[in-house]
């Protein structure tokens, strides 16, 4: 089982996770954060834990946790 955790506040809109995640598991969501900037959705069931959006968010708004 894979956990993501997500800071939307830290986030400041640039979807690099949108697209580089391999399963498609991160999507815009149309939903705007305290600071002005578009947020994403994840579909938490269907993510691998690759980490891919870990590694590409300049933000650390993304963490990646398997949990056994």
């Amino acid at each position: 089982m894979v956990k993501i955790d997500y800071d939307s506040e830290r986030c400041k809109g640039c979807h690099y996770c949108v697209d580089v995640c391999p399963k498609d598991v991160i999507r815009v969501s149309g939903e705007i954060n305290e600071k002005g900037y578009e947020i994403v959705a994840f579909d938490q069931p269907k993510c691998i834990g690759c980490g891919s959006c870990y590694t590409i968010c300049p933000d650390y708004a993304i963490t990646i946790t398997k949990e056994v």
